[in-house]
C-alpha cells in the first residue's frame, strides 16, 4: 500500500514538472501558470517540488529492491546451505543495513543449487555470518532461486543440521549415538587441546570434560568437537557447556554449547 501511495504522488509530482517545463518553453506569459506554487516569483516551489521528485524516484528503487526477492511458495523443504557471499543491497532501514545472501543448498534430490536470501542485519550480527557458515533454511521445490531462514526451534531443522554435521564428518562416527539418542548433562571444559584440523571452516578440539548430571556421580571424559573459531572462546577450561551420553557407554560423550530443547 505504501509504494502505491508513493508511486501516485511520485506521477502527479512528474505530471507538475512536465507541465512546468512545457510552460517554461513554449509558454507565452511567464507570468501566469496553471500550475499552483508556480509563476516567475514563486521558483522555490519548482525547486522543492524537483527534491522531493529525486528523493520519491530514489525511496521508490530501494523498497522496489526490498521487495524484489521472491518468496518460498507451493510445497518447501527443509536443508542445510553454506553462504557463498555476501553483498549489501544498499538499503537501510531504522540505521540496519540490508544485505543479500547466496546460499548453495544441498537438495535432498538433485544437484546443488543457489538461492537468494535477503534480510536485515544489525551490525552487531554481521560476524556470525561469513562465507562458507551452513545455515537453516526452506526453499520451494519447484522454484529454487530464493529460500528463506528456517525456524532453528523447529525439531526437524534441528534435526537437519545435525544430520548435516554428520554427514560431513563433524561429529566423530562414535559419537553419533550419543549425539542422537543420548541423555543431555550438565558439563564442564577440565582441558583443551587444539588438533590442528579442519573441516568446514571449524577447528577440531580435543576436550577432558566433566559431566556433571543432577543428583548423580560426577565422572571425567575425552571427546573431540569441530567448532568455528568465533566459538572456540566457549571451550576454555572452566566453560560450561552441555554433554550427551549412553547409559551403556558413559565414556561416549558428544558436547555442545547450548542446551536443546526437550533432550
Amino acid at each position: 500500500m505504501i509504494r502505491i501511495i508513493l508511486l501516485v504522488i511520485w506521477l502527479l509530482l512528474s505530471v507538475w514538472l512536465v507541465i512546468w517545463t512545457g510552460e517554461g518553453l513554449f509558454g507565452v506569459d511567464q507570468r501566469n501558470s496553471i500550475l499552483p506554487f508556480s509563476g516567475e516569483d514563486t521558483l522555490g516551489g519548482p525547486i522543492i517540488i524537483g527534491v522531493a521528485w529525486g528523493l520519491l524516484l530514489t525511496l521508490g528503487g530501494s523498497m522496489s529492491g526490498l521487495g524484489r526477492r521472491k518468496r518460498v511458495r507451493g510445497e518447501s523443504q527443509i536443508g542445510v546451505g553454506s553462504i557463498v557471499e555476501i553483498s549489501r543491497t544498499g538499503l537501510t532501514v531504522n540505521d540496519v543495513p540490508q544485505y543479500d545472501l547466496f546460499i548453495r543448498v544441498a537438495p535432498k534430490t538433485g544437484d546443488d543449487f543457489i538461492g537468494q536470501l535477503r534480510m536485515l542485519v544489525e551490525n552487531t550480527d554481521l560476524s556470525s555470518l561469513q562465507v562458507g557458515q551452513p545455515i537453516p533454511v526452506r526453499y520451494s521445490v519447484t522454484d529454487q532461486d530464493a529460500v528463506e531462514l528456517a525456524d532453528i526451534t523447529d525439531p526437524s531443522v534441528r534435526d537437519a543440521l545435525l544430520q548435516w554435521r554428520i554427514d560431513r564428518g563433524l561429529i566423530d562416527p562414535r559419537q553419533v549415538k550419543a549425539r542422537t539418542t543420548g541423555i543431555q548433562v550438565p558439563a564442564s571444559v577440565l582441558s583443551v587441546r587444539p588438533t590442528g584440523r579442519r573441516r568446514e571452516g571449524q577447528s577440531e578440539l580435543e576436550l577432558k570434560v566433566l559431566m556433571a548430571p543432577e543428583g548423580a556421580s560426577t565422572w571425567e571424559a575425552d571427546t573431540t568437537v569441530f567448532a568455528y573459531p568465533e566459538a572456540i572462546s566457549r571451550f576454555q577450561v572452566g566453560s560450561p557447556i552441555w554433554a550427551f551420553y549412553r547409559r551403556e557407554d558413559p565414556k561416549t560423550v558428544a558436547v555442545t554449547i547450548e542446551k536443546e530443547a526437550g533432550r
